[in-house]
């Protein structure tokens, strides 16, 4: 079958309808939002439009089913989670291909988001059947400390487009392993990934009402009535610091419990003891993944200055190297950026660095034609005034600057708002401990360009977010605690 033809098939088998107490159905206002190509600008189909009133009618579904679902056993929902890994692992070339088609990166990097995706399904059916508890006597031994953990209850999850089956994967498996109640509301860029998603759930049995997803061409005219709601007890979004100072305090009224994961400015730091040509493979790995455009994404290049010009000499030789093109075609390794908007503002980013004393190294425009593509481009001499190195990217733009010594190197990454995720380079064991202890971030990769992992706390500090998810730490968000004193007789 031709790649034409698997894309006919792929988005022909996307559902475009609304996921709510078991039902698929069209909003009720029967309006549509078009899904955009990033990598031609076409449109691939359109979604059904949610209101403020169908997404009310998502969290009555959730409310209606939380009692039952609170009350099923862990096995029956880590059963369910163990079944839906498999769906999705069965299905995950038509996911990947939906995947690259509305978000736009490489295939091969499609099919690693839905492999990651599927881990926090199959990791939380396990952590389903290891929610504890507590019992002890009391102090003076005359009565019983009983400490229980139950459901928080419906829940409100916001997902972004970026990696839209992994936020949303990621949620959801703590949320349902916990005994909690969902509606999704996906992004409006790629909501055939979510949509997807929900019906892998259904396939694998999943009660009708405990998973409902909504499209909405306004999220906030969907979100705010919910999170209004007195129903609503839990709110989980990922996006944005500004968008997530706003949520919050809307939370705040109703001191709604919230995990939130924000913005980032990722600092990549390279010492002069640095294995240079393992820290040039990781920051390819920590800056173009998704062609940047990642919260965990190296956002700043912070190199000793004995090695910064061989680092920057061999990063742009592999920078220059990268094959760029639509994510459907073999050997493309770098994909478009998500809209023209995302083009025109990291124009803008480069810009600025320019007028301030950067100097091109290589790349630093746009690529004419269909999509939304940006050159693969690494500035050097970059002022640390330069809204690249104070700004989160969110694109395929590397910009170094030098450092003189550590205790100038951990200054310079900690002076940011964000405190998401950093990179360190260094041969030195006590400088790697004295480095990490130092940083102000949620997540540290040594000697290494990744950080994501399910069996891990993922999360940040600072403007970066609240919570963290992944790993036993993740169920803790979807979880209360009750305390019982009893009376000894």
């Amino acid at each position: 079958m031709t790649t034409a033809a698997l894309e006919h098939v792929a988005v022909q088998a996307a559902r475009r309808l609304l996921y709510i107490g078991g039902d698929w159905r069209q909003g009720s206002a029967r309006t549509t939002l078009p899904v955009e190509d990033p990598a031609t600008g076409e449109i691939l189909c359109e979604v059904a439009d949610a209101t403020p009133g169908d997404a009310v009618a998502a969290l009555d579904a959730a409310v209606a089913a939380q009692p039952a679902w609170g009350r099923s056993s862990p096995r029956q929902r880590a059963d369910i989670l163990g079944r839906a890994y498999q769906e999705m692992s069965a299905q995950a070339d038509e996911l990947a291909l939906i995947l690259t088609l509305e978000g736009g990166k490489p295939l091969p990097e499609s099919q690693g988001e839905i492999a990651y995706a599927a881990e926090y399904l199959r990791f939380f059916a396990g952590e389903a059947l290891r929610l504890d508890g507590a019992y002890g006597p009391s102090p003076d031994g005359r009565g019983r400390v009983l400490v229980m953990r139950q459901p928080v209850g419906p829940c409100l999850v916001i997902t972004p487009w970026n990696f839209p089956l992994v936020m949303a994967g990621r949620a959801i498996a703590p949320a349902l392993a916990a005994g909690c109640t969902l509606v999704v509301k996906s992004s409006r860029q790629t909501p055939l990934s979510t949509i997807a998603l929900a019906d892998v759930f259904e396939r694998a049995g999943l009660p009708p009402g405990v998973l409902n997803v909504i499209v909405s061409s306004s999220s906030g005219a969907v979100t705010t009535p919910l999170i209004e709601d007195p129903r609503l007890r839990k709110l989980t979004f990922t996006g944005s610091t500004e968008v997530g100072r706003r949520l919050m305090a809307r939370a705040a009224d109703r001191v709604l419990r919230v995990s939130m994961e924000l913005g980032g400015n990722a600092p990549f730091l390279v010492f002069e003891d640095a294995d240079l040509e393992a820290a040039v493979e990781g920051a390819i790995l920590a800056k173009m993944r998704n062609c940047g455009q990642a919260c965990t994404s190296a956002n700043r290049f912070l190199v000793a200055e004995p090695v910064v010009e061989e680092f920057t000499a061999r990063l742009s030789a592999q920078m220059a190297g990268l094959r760029v093109g639509r994510g459907t075609e073999p050997g493309v390794q770098v994909g478009p950026l998500i809209d023209a908007d995302q083009c025109g503002r990291l124009g803008e980013l480069v810009d600025d660095a320019l007028g301030r004393g950067a100097r091109v190294v290589m790349g630093a425009a746009c690529m004419f034609g269909p999509g939304h593509f940006y050159s693969p481009t690494v500035l050097d001499r970059v002022p640390l005034d330069a809204r690249l190195l104070r700004e989160e990217i969110f694109g395929p733009v590397a910009p170094v600057a030098s450092f003189a010594s550590e205790e100038e190197a951990v200054r310079a990454a900690n002076d940011t708002e964000y405190g998401l995720a950093a990179f360190v380079y260094t041969r030195d064991l006590d400088r790697a401990i004295r480095v990490v202890e130092g940083l102000e971030t949620g997540m540290v990769g040594l000697n290494q360009g990744t950080v994501s992992n399910p069996m891990a706390p993922f999360g940040g500090v600072k403007a970066s977010g609240v919570g963290r998810a992944g790993g036993s730490h993740g169920i803790d968000e979807y979880l209360e605690t009750k305390y019982v004193a009893l009376a000894a007789r």
